[in-house]
């Protein structure tokens, strides 16, 4: 959902609604430290503005409802960059399952062109947008580890030190998700490496 206030004033507004006194004390900060990373990380994953404002509603939202602060022993950036991964990969699931077209079935073939013209950024809005959609078909966990690698340009040990497990489990994780991804995206790509 859009309307004309800017992103601030729009989960400031939604707060308001849910916040007790004691919520607005430990989330106020929260959201001025850390609202522009919940906004870039789910329009990585989303590829639309307006589907990035709705996650950051809905992570600042469902921490307004929680009557204590959530664990934050990672830090918070880590925590919300996590909650906004989650959230714009459920906004992508639900937008491929409402579309029902399936990704073989999407057509185009990737074309290597150096000239960088309309159709080409086009067909990079296209790739992307394949992308994302080829994250859905992982299970949350591979997605969530692939966004956090690729889209957040977090390396292995920092990823296992936010989910609370080993670089070696990371790695092994990544490396599934890309064969998955690539099985997924070949058709796209034309057979394309």
């Amino acid at each position: 959902m859009v309307d004309d206030r800017p992103e601030e004033g729009r989960v400031e507004a939604a707060l308001a609604h849910h916040e007790p006194e004691t919520t607005a004390s430990w989330l106020e900060p929260i959201y001025r430290e850390n609202a522009a990373v919940v906004l870039q990380t789910a329009y990585r994953v989303t590829g639309s503005p307006e589907d990035a404002e709705d996650v950051l509603q809905t992570v600042f939202i469902r921490l307004a409802r929680r009557s204590d602060p959530p664990d934050f022993s990672a830090g918070p950036r880590a925590y919300l960059r996590r909650a906004a991964t989650n959230a714009a990969l459920d906004i992508v699931q639900s937008r491929r399952v409402r579309s029902g077209v399936a990704l073989e079935d999407a057509g185009g073939h990737a074309e290597r062109d150096s000239a960088p013209a309309p159709d080409r950024l086009h067909l990079s809005r296209e790739l992307h947008d394949h992308l994302r959609r080829a994250l859905t078909k992982l299970s949350q966990r591979s997605a969530e580890i692939f966004v956090l690698r690729y889209f957040e340009e977090l390396n292995n040990s920092e990823i296992a030190d936010q989910l609370g497990t080993t670089p070696g489990s990371v790695a092994v994780t990544l490396h599934r998700a890309r064969t998955r991804l690539k099985d997924e995206m070949t058709p796209f790509l034309g057979g394309l490496q």
